[in-house]
């Protein structure tokens, strides 16, 4: 079949990638200059570098998005250490991890910042979490993750050591704005991704820059099975005849026909494409319903070390302004005689979008100083502010059930995006499994008889 696939982002990317393996003719269609989507690096000349817009990190349970990297050669360029470090104010450290002694200090409520009899109360409270996300009571979906964590007295020390955090890295977003079913749900699947690989869960980085790991090896798959990409391509319609689809129509009225579509485009442009397709209201009130959530990163080229001890730390009590940062001289092996680069991440971004990026380098050193005494007299070389107004989704209470099928009514048209229904919320792994369904859908109506 020749299939058309709208969208070069992750999804997009492993959808033409799983097509071409699967013997079709594919044309992938990116609106934009360039492919990856919300994972690329940015070449900066001012410092002869190529950082990523952004760290993006990975779990142990990401079983569709290590297909794609074994499908286009790269897996060998993601590290598992097993472990991240807390950092307090001041400069004190403990490593944090799910597994051997570590995952039991955990479990007994140990955490840095907690004492006395809220060690029971995080003990106890954990077991609860736990339980209910195991055995979810109905009305999981009618709260806050905030909430939640209240109910079933979760201590304010353990939420700033360990929770709210969790909340955050899981779902992109604050505790009192996502639904407790969203991390209830995650943990579940990690849980369930660990007992399956017999893997503690654990947190992994890419040790190249994101083209290198998502792009160079995508576009010699393409090159080797004559895959037509065309950038500046927008479309404007999915085409349906009869409940198949037909093709599609670009902006400037050509029509592209094909046999199957997959339409793997971001939540929030969606709206307009599917308006041939029965039952397109749901798929638009859905996205409607699913807000973006900013997320800001920076990327610092110091004049020293600020004596990390570890690839990534969490700062305890971040302040909302800082809470990630990541090594990148320890993650990539870089020359550190010319500066000393670490990226720092601030999810659910609210306050700091409007900034500028002189203040938000400044809040960001602010901090670094604060909690590493090598960097009070660092100087800052070279900085590069990356907004994402809209890295991910809020998925707030009410809000479980609505992401849609990648299924559609219309024959030979598949969805993708990390946007759509998966085990997990804006993750890569999730816009890769929902580009794993999406074949399968079109592979499936391949086989059926006309």
């Amino acid at each position: 079949m020749h299939c058309v696939v709208v969208g070069g982002g992750l999804a997009g990317l492993a959808s033409a990638v799983w097509l071409t393996e699967a013997g079709h003719r594919v044309t992938l269609l990116e609106r934009r200059g360039s492919l990856g989507g919300r994972t690329i690096s940015i070449p900066l000349a001012v410092v002869d570098d190529v950082p990523d817009n952004g760290q993006h990190v990975f779990a142990s349970g990401y079983q569709h998005l290590m297909r794609y990297l074994d499908s286009v050669g790269t897996r060998d360029h993601v590290c598992f250490p097993g472990r991240m470090t807390i950092r307090m104010p001041g400069g004190a450290t403990r490593r944090s991890g799910f597994g051997g002694l570590d995952g039991v200090r955990t479990a007994v409520g140990d955490l840095p910042g907690v004492r006395g009899l809220d060690k029971l109360r995080t003990a106890r409270a954990q077991a609860t979490l736990i339980r209910q996300a195991l055995r979810q009571p109905s009305w999981l979906d009618e709260i806050t993750a905030d909430e939640w964590f209240r109910r079933i007295g979760m201590p304010q020390s353990a939420r700033d050591a360990l929770w709210d955090g969790i909340v955050i890295g899981l779902t992109g977003d604050k505790p009192d704005i996502s639904s407790a079913k969203v991390p209830a749900d995650l943990l579940v699947t990690g849980m369930r991704r660990a007992r399956e690989t017999r893997t503690p869960i654990s947190i992994g980085y890419p040790t190249v820059d994101l083209d290198t790991l998502f792009l160079d090896g995508a576009e010699k798959v393409f090159a080797d099975n004559g895959v037509e990409i065309r950038h500046r391509a927008v479309v404007s319609s999915v085409d349906v005849a009869d409940g198949t689809v037909t093709g599609v129509t670009l902006a400037d009225g050509e029509q592209v026909p094909a046999d199957a579509v997959i339409c793997a485009v971001p939540v929030w442009n969606v709206h307009g494409l599917l308006d041939q397709v029965p039952g397109h209201e749901e798929i638009y009130a859905a996205a409607e319903q699913l807000t973006p959530v900013p997320i800001v990163s920076v990327n610092l080229y110091l004049d020293r070390s600020i004596g990390m001890s570890d690839w990534g730390e969490v700062l305890h009590g971040g302040e909302g302004v800082l809470e990630q940062v990541w090594d990148r001289q320890r993650m990539h092996g870089r020359d550190a005689s010319q500066n000393h680069f670490y990226s720092t991440t601030v999810s659910a971004a609210y306050e700091l979008t409007h900034k500028t990026n002189a203040e938000i380098t400044e809040i960001q050193m602010e901090m670094l100083r604060k909690y590493f005494p090598d960097a009070r007299d660092a100087q800052v070389l070279h900085s590069h502010v990356v907004r994402m107004p809209k890295s991910t989704f809020a998925q707030r209470p009410g809000t479980a059930g609505i992401r849609p099928d990648q299924r559609t009514a219309v024959r030979g048209l598949a969805l993708a995006g990390d946007w759509t229904r998966t085990d997990w919320t804006t993750t890569m792994e999730g816009a890769c499994q929902s580009a794993a369904r999406a074949v399968e859908v079109i592979l499936e109506y391949a086989n059926t008889p006309s």
